[in-house]
Formats: structure tokens, sequence, C-alpha cells
């Protein structure tokens, strides 16, 4: 592997030991014998097999290392016998816990100890003496959720919460946007306890109990150089904490293992702090006139007690949501809390008068405060793209300095980007003086990587003349750790080195992390991307036609590693069920770099980890919307398919409901028949065995007269030309899709009469055509493309007019398929612009209809693909102007076209549903008994 051909390089370079930190263990590894020992010796999973290590070789950094394999400890006996077998082999542990570090130190050659399967108790909270113990793979939001029902909560909240694990935020002593109220994790500890890789089991807390043998004399051996070589800011990560040792400032064992990055031991369990809630909260959202000018007012906000001042510049924030935003190009988000929320709303406003600022805004709603601080959290993943849509990556991401001299530090870093020839915006914790910046680097080309070198060294002075910390947040990891001597100076770097050995003698933790670090320029996770063109069926057109581009665009932040669904959030439903990585839209991503760098995964199209990896991704598409970067896994899918199949036998469900359009319309004038048949068992089993359908599923139903059908009758009788709306009225194209013609005409004919009563003249096309999303679903693009063609001629003289598209998937193969699977054919992108769900039809084209009044509550969930492609924001309004009350539910149906009915699925289809939508359909028949009291109109309306 390449990380083995620069190791043996690195050897030969310095001459040292591959066990001495710089290298990842002794050569030639018996991997086969230390996975059957690990096996013997732990209760929990290990797994050795490509699946499981290609889906850790990165983190959320720039940086990428191959592990032998993967453990998933069940508790600190596993983790200790785990420990025990390493050391035998002499292979190095990384613990891991979400992966969303962006330095780099979730990442390593040897064994991967990952928390987030088993290790996540919360046990013994305590709200009087308002502490708690913790296992390292609790979810920070399951913790705050927990401690929420006393009023408490755990202060250090990074944006990756819903996700990020209280082991990983010792490891990287992380922060959040309310430290200014808070503190750092290390501020939040109690008591760790502590599993080194020499096999010692040790409590940590304050004091020198516990403390590994020659500590204490380490630190009382260099007392005047720990003394002055700490700068004093609020956001100090970078380093070792062995300042926390010194006499006067209480000799916390804890405080100084917290930011150690795994290179020290592993955390079994913790006790942290928590702090009170406030009873209500305010959020002030204050404009500036760029950056500079709002990084120099945050510090004179501080006096009032904030519990956050964070700071963002219009180029992260979507068009959509600037609206949401004060008068400005930059902007304070200044949260105050309160015990009432008059007490809240109060300091905000006081606040807001005293800042100065262009202009301001309260903003006291839940649901506004989460719509703006969801801005704010998804700038880690909207900053990796710049507004051409070129790359950003981290590398400086988090470097913090004085908040005063914050306004000075910007300006210098803006020159200092100028005079690379690079561009990045900062946002952050301004309050804190600590700034994330997603940069252009080039990190694919030697010149580009040559320049990320000059750039970082640069950058790492500049942080210093300020009197900065390379880190405010993230650690120093593979990104930072090489520059550590120009903010300490190589003799205290040095004791970071024999710090590090007094632990960890063997150099078997995390080595190339921290302590004698690998380069800056090593290990990066592009290098092994194919360079020449891979040839793909769809365009991708926001990466420039290169699939390991759109791959790239999975940084890693792993917003669809939540385990429930935000609000209306869709991404990413199989995960939730399974909570395994493989099933995240993450996970997949993984799998499909590492399918195309063919080092571990090394059968490419071939590959039967990703395949297996995407079975259980549903095609939803939720991840094109709700993906801060964008990844579209259901189009990679689709397109893995196509390469996957080509000339070779598919699943049987690929034939019977990839194709279902043409079964659908020669089944169609035997619909009486095959309805009479469908309800003999023994022949459906036999219909869904033939046709890979899940067993437990009903086979549709087919409807006696097609939509089209209707409207051929209709036309003959005159009815259609009675009711085409008034003179000069505006045309629209009804699509009658699949589902809707051959299995719920009804919904069609509804449609129509709907469309006439707005005063719209309907037509249909003079044919049946398809959009082709069952053969795109099931990976058949070529057959896709030939569907679509035909469509695309049967559409041409209807080019121009609106097209009205009533099953949600059909539009959004329209709007997004289509174009990019026929990109040279400008009827496609003609068609798309002019695909209209039901509900903006109505609004743009009828805009003073008035729908009949249903007024009654109704339950209901946004389509995925709409949700993701078209939006619902029409289909609301429409709800509300018809009287229909009751939120839509967010999650997953479950069906997702094909994948609920294939053979495999059923399970999880039902998993999925039952998150959200079957709860709220249930609830829904509890109040069926109060239709019966509604009006006679609206009745016939529905019927």
């Amino acid at each position: 592997m390449a990380e083995q051909r620069d190791e043996r390089e690195h050897d030969g370079r310095d001459g040292r030991d591959r066990r001495d930190g710089r290298g990842e263990g002794r050569r030639g590894h018996d991997t086969a014998a230390l996975a059957r020992e690990l096996r013997a010796a732990v209760r929990g999973d290990v797994a050795f097999d490509a699946a499981a290590r290609a889906l850790m070789t990165m983190d959320a950094s720039n940086y990428r290392r191959v592990p032998l394999g993967v453990v998933a400890p069940r508790d600190t006996a596993d983790v200790a016998a785990a420990l025990a077998v390493c050391r035998a082999h002499g292979v190095p542990v990384v613990p891991r816990g979400g992966g969303t570090s962006i330095a780099g130190q979730a990442t390593g050659t040897g064994v991967v100890l990952d928390f987030t399967r088993h290790m996540r108790a919360i046990t013994d909270l305590d709200p009087e003496t308002r502490t708690v113990v913790v296992q390292p793979g609790v979810v920070l939001d399951d913790l705050r959720a927990a401690a929420g029902t006393y009023g408490l909560t755990f202060g250090p909240d990074p944006s990756t919460h819903s996700r990020c694990t209280l082991g990983g935020m010792i490891g990287n002593n992380s922060c959040g946007s309310h430290s200014v109220a808070w503190g750092t994790t290390a501020d939040n500890l109690y008591d760790l306890s502590v599993v080194t890789y020499g096999g010692d089991e040790l409590r940590l807390a304050e004091g020198w109990q516990g403390a590994p043998e020659g500590l204490r004399a380490l630190v009382n051996g260099n007392l005047a150089l720990l003394r002055t070589g700490f700068p004093e800011l609020p956001r100090r990560i970078s380093g070792y904490a062995l300042d926390a040792l010194l006499p006067e400032n209480g000799v916390n064992l804890a405080r100084a293992f917290c930011g150690s990055e795994g290179t020290l031991g592993v955390v079994s369990e913790a006790t942290v702090r928590l702090v009170e809630a406030p009873g209500a909260r305010a959020l002030a959202v204050l404009g500036y006139a760029g950056e500079s000018a709002a990084a120099e007012a945050a510090p004179a906000l501080l006096p009032y007690g904030p519990l956050t001042v964070e700071g963002m510049a219009e180029d992260l924030v979507p068009e959509n949501e600037r609206r949401l935003l004060p008068r400005g190009s930059a902007w304070l988000f200044v949260e105050m809390g309160g015990d009432s929320p008059a007490e809240a709303l109060s300091r905000a406003e006081r606040l807001v008068k005293a800042a100065q600022a262009l202009d301001g805004t309260v903003v006291t709603d839940p649901a506004g405060q989460r719509a703006l601080w969801r801005v704010r959290e998804d700038a880690s993943g909207t900053a990796t793209r710049m507004p051409d849509g070129s790359e950003a990556w981290p590398g400086w991401e988090d470097c913090a300095v004085p908040p005063a001299r914050l306004g000075a530090y910007l300006r210098d870093f803006r020159s200092l980007l100028a005079e690379h020839g690079l561009r990045g915006t900062p946002y952050g914790h301004f309050g804190d003086g600590c700034i994330h910046v997603r940069i252009d680097f080039d990190l694919l080309s030697e010149t580009g990587v040559r320049r990320f070198r000059a750039f970082s060294e640069d950058q790492a002075e500049l942080v210093v003349a300020h009197g900065g910390s390379l880190s405010g947040e993230h650690g120093d990891g593979q990104a930072r750790a090489e520059l550590l001597p120009k903010m300490y100076g190589n003799e205290l770097v040095a004791l970071f080195g024999r710090f590090k050995d007094v632990w960890d003698p063997a150099g078997g933790m995390n080595p190339g992390v921290l302590a004698r670090p690998a380069r800056l320029d090593e290990n990066l996770r592009f290098a092994v991307l194919p360079r020449e063109h891979v040839d793909v069926a769809f365009a991708y057109p926001h990466d420039g036609g290169d699939f390991p581009a759109a791959v790239r665009r999975c940084v890693g932040v792993a917003k669809c590693r939540t385990e429930s669904a935000a609000g209306a959030g869709v991404m990413c439903p199989s995960f939730r069920v399974t909570g395994d990585e493989q099933h995240s839209t993450r996970g997949r991503a993984r799998l499909l770099h590492e399918m195309l760098a063919g080092e571990v995964v090394t059968d490419g199209w071939r590959s039967r980890e990703v395949r297996d990896a995407l079975d259980l991704c549903l095609s939803c598409k939720g991840c094109r919307s709700d993906c801060p970067v964008g990844v579209d896994m259901a189009t990679y899918k689709a397109e893995f398919l196509h390469h996957h199949y080509k000339g070779r036998l598919r699943p049987a469900a690929h034939y019977a409901m990839g194709r279902l359009p043409v079964w659908l319309r020669a089944a169609a004038p035997f619909a009486g028949v095959l309805g009479a048949a469908s309800r003999v068992r023994p022949l459906a089993a036999l219909v869904k065995r033939l046709g890979g359908i899940a067993p437990e599923r009903d086979l549709p139903t087919l409807a006696p007269s097609t939509l089209r059908s209707w409207w051929r009758r209709r036309n003959r009788a005159g009815r259609g030309r009675e009711r085409s709306g008034a003179p000069g009225a505006t045309t629209v194209v009804l699509w009658p899709d699949t589902f809707t013609n051959h299995l719920t005409p009804d919904v069609g004919r509804a449609a129509v009469r709907a469309l006439e009563a707005a005063g719209l003249r309907v037509v249909m096309p003079p044919r049946q055509l398809c959009c082709g999303l069952t053969y795109v679903s099931t990976g058949q693009l070529d057959r896709a493309r030939a569907v679509m063609r035909r469509t695309l001629d049967g559409m041409e003289r209807a080019a121009g007019l609106p097209v009205v598209v009533l099953e949600p998937s059909c539009a959004a193969t329209l709007k997004a398929d289509l174009p990019e699977l026929l990109p040279d054919d400008p009827r496609a992108a003609a068609l798309a612009s002019s695909v209209r769900t039901f509900a903006q039809t109505l609004e743009e084209y009828a805009p003073h209809w008035q729908p009949p009044r249903i007024d009654r509550p109704a339950a209901g969930q946004t389509h995925c693909h709409q949700h993701a492609v078209l939006g619902d924001a029409a289909e609301q309004r429409l709800r509300e102007r018809a009287g229909l009350t009751g939120a839509l539910s967010g999650g997953c149906c479950g069906l997702a076209g094909n994948f609920g009915f294939e053979r495999g699925h059923y399970d999880v289809s039902v998993a999925c549903a039952e998150e959200q939508l079957l709860p709220s359909v249930r609830d829904a028949a509890r109040e069926r008994s109060s239709w019966r009291t509604a009006s006679p109109a609206a009745r016939n309306w529905s019927n």
C-alpha cells in the first residue's frame, strides 16, 4: 500500500524504529492471527474485512490511513483485552468516536476501537451534584436529552452535537458555540477512567493519584518551562495541556489528559459536570458591514453575559436563507439566557441596542431559532464549496487568537490568503477568537500540495504573531502537529514527546499524531484517487463531470449519522434503523472512495462491499438536500448498479420492478383477471418469489380502467371541452405517470377536476410516456436513456407548456435525472424546467383560485424526492388554504419506490416507517370519527 511505501521511505530516511511514534508498528503483521486472537479475547465486534477497514480509513479531515481491523468493545474489560492482544502483536491502536475529527487524529493503520456501537451507557446522573457518568460512545445529544429532564445540560456543544461522542470530545477537548459561557470539555470534566496501551487501568482526577510512573518527576523537573511556555487565551487546544499539572493550577490529571487525541490511553468512562440550562433563550442576530467589523464588535458583547457569540459572513449563507437575517454582510449570533422568556428577551434587546450594529433582530420562537442555528451549523459543510463551486478543504479549520485581536488577525489572514493565491471564508466562535475556515487548496497536484505546505508554515507564524493557538477546537492531529515548534518552541515540544513516552512507552497509542507527528502533507486522502477520467453515465454537472470529485463531496462531517430525523429531515433512514456506518451516506461515500482507490476495495465496479452497502440505500435523495455538501447517494447508487451489472444477470427485482412500466402496460387489458389471481395466495407467493418481491408485501391491484382510458372516454363525450377554462386560459400538461395511470387513476381524475375548476385548460401527452424512474433506481441507465429520448420525442408538441406531475418521484426524475443523463440534448433541460407539482401549478398559474375548505386534521408526509428536489412550500401553503391542519411527518415512509417491496428489505422498510409516519397515521385514526361531522361539500370534494 502507499502508506507502507511511505513508511519504509521514512524509516530509511531517519533510521528510527517504526514503533517510536513516527512509524505504525512492526512490519509483517500476522493479521489473521491478530484477528483470531481478538475474536477470542473480546465479546464485542471484531471486523477485519475490506468493508470494515474501508469505512475507517478517513475522518472529516484531509487525511487517510488504512487500519488493519476494527474492534467495537462492549465494556472496559473488552478495551483492556483488545489492548493486550494488540500489544502482544506490536500493533498500534486508535480510539475513535463519531469520526468527525477535522485534523486526522481519528485515522490510523493499526486497530481502530469504535466506541459508537456498544459503549454508550449514561449512568449515575445526579442532579444534586450536577454530575453524570458516561461511556466514551455516548452521543452528545443523548447526554443533553438525559440531562435536560432535570433542567441541566452539558456545556460544550460542537456543531456535530447530533453525532459526536463524549470520548471524541475528550480526545480533542472540544468546545462549541457555548464556550464563552461554559468553557471547553476540559473545563467540564470531573474524572476519567483510562486504560493505557501497557495495560494499566487508571483513574484520573485532581491530584497525582493515578499518574503513571515518572510523570510527577517529569513535571517537577520542568516547572520553569511549563510556567512560561503556554499562551493565555480561552481557546488554546494545541499540544498537551501540561500546564494543568502545575501546582498553582491544581494538578489536574484529567484536564491534562483531555485533548491528547488518543495518544496517551483509552478513555473507558468519564464523570462530567453538568450546568444549569437557562429557562428561556433569545437569539439576537446582529448585522455588520463585514467580517472584521463583526469580529471587532464581539469582545464588547462579552460583559453582557452571552451564551454564544458566533460569527459568519454572507458567502456561507444560502441565497434562500438570507431572508432570515438582518441587513448586513456579516452577522453575529448572540444567544442570551434568562429564567423566563421575558427576561431572555429583555437581555437580548438590551444587547442589540448596545451593539452598534448595522441592523439587528431578536428571535424568541424556538422554530425560528433552530432555523437560524441550522444556517450556522451547516457552515462546516457548505464551506467545502466556494461560491463558484470549486472545492475547499480543512487544514486551518480552527485557529484561535485573543478575542481582542481577532479583527486584526482576520485582515492579516485575508492578506496571507491573497499572497498565496488562495480563497476561504472564515466563520466561527468570534467571542472566543476561534475561526473556522475551509480553503481552496489544490490537494490533487504536487504543485498544489507544495502550496498547501508553504501556506501552512506561513499561517502558523501568523497565528503565533497574534498570540494565538494553531488549534482552537479540533486538535492538531496530522494537520498541525508538525508545526507545534513554531508555537511552543523546540524545548517544550521535546517535553511533549517525553510526556507521551511516560504514558505510552511502547508508542502504541495513535502514533504519528501530536507527539513525533507525521508530516502535514503525508497521508493525504486524495493521493490514491485516479487521475484519469472515470467513464460514467451521469453528467455530474456540479462536479465538472468528474465522478471522483462527486465522491470527494463527502468531507465526513457525518450529519447523515444522526439517529433521529430532525424536523422534516429525511437523511439517512437506513442508518437510523441499523446504526451501522456502512448504511450512512458517509459510509457509502467512503466505500466508493476506496473502490476508486483500489487498495482496500479491489474489485472496482464489481465490488461486493459497495454493492452490499448500497443495498439498503433507499435512493430517497434525502442527502441531496439534507447533506451540507449535497452528496447525492441515490445518483451514485444508480451509477454503481449500472456498471456493477453491466453484461451480467441482475437481481429478479430489477426485471420485475425495474421494468414495471412495461409489465403494467401489458397487464392493463387483463386487470380484472389479474386482480382476482393476485388474491390466490399460492399464485401470489409464486409471483412474488419470481419477481424478487418481499413475501410480506401484498401485490398492488391494477385499476379496472387506466387514467388515460378515462381521459379518452371523457374527451370523446365532449366533457373535456366543456370544462377547458375561459378563453385564453393557461394550458397545462398533466403527466400520466405509470403509477397514477395504472394503480391510482382516481388521483389523476381528481387532479383534472381541480385544475379545471381553477380555470386551467388540461391536456395530456398524445401517447403513454415514461420518465424512466424505475430504470434509474435499478441502475438500468442505458434503458433509462432510451426511454427518456422517446419521452422527449413525444413531448415536443407540448414544448414550453407547464407539465404537472402528480407523482413526486417521477417529477424528481424529470427535474434532475433527465438532464443529468441526457446533458447534450437541450430538450431535456427544457422539459426539466417545465415540471411543476400540483400545488406549484395552482399557485403559479391560478393564484387567485380558492380551494374548498376541508377544515380537518390530516396526517401526511412530504415525499422524500419532493423534499430533496422539488421542495414542498407550495404544498404547505395549499394545505393551509384548504384548512388542512396538522404537521407533516419527517423521516421516511420506508417504501422508497421498489426498495420496500424488494425481498430482504421488509424489516428495514417497516422500521423506517415506524420512526414517524406510522405513529402519526395511528394517531390520526383516533381522530377519524370527527371526519364524519365534516361538511358535505368537503366530503364530496374528497371523493
